[in-house]
């Protein structure tokens, strides 16, 4: 088992930057693959980024590449998305979740409580 705290959210200019944290505990952090994921208002879940264990295999979904980064440090149990170049359509609440790599929600078996990103106009 593992809990997932993020932080890092909040309101912010288009054009802007926020890092994302995502603090683990309990089990081995390094244990599992970790992802980020959004949920707009009115919209479902979507996938934004997943890292591997080791931190060598990263994917995006296409919106992002180019602007979000994601990584982690497994001797501090925590990932981050690093997301530059905000735009208002990237408001929504963030998720990470730890689990198996991929873009399917259901890979994941663990998930924070979601941390709100606000872009304005």
């Amino acid at each position: 088992q593992v809990q997932l705290v993020e932080s890092g959210g909040g309101l912010v200019q288009a054009g802007g930057s926020l890092r994302l944290s995502c603090a683990a505990s309990g089990r081995t952090f390094s244990s599992y693959d970790m992802g980020w994921f959004r949920q707009a208002p009115g919209k479902e879940r979507e996938f934004v980024a997943a890292i591997s264990r080791s931190g060598a295999v990263r994917q995006y979904v296409d919106s992002v590449k180019g602007r979000f980064t994601i990584s982690r440090d497994n001797a501090k149990n925590t990932g981050y998305l690093q997301m530059n170049s905000l735009k208002p359509e990237d408001t929504a609440v963030s998720y990470c979740a730890a689990g198996m790599y991929g873009s399917r929600a259901r890979d994941y078996l663990h998930w924070g409580q979601g941390t709100q990103v606000t872009v304005s106009s």
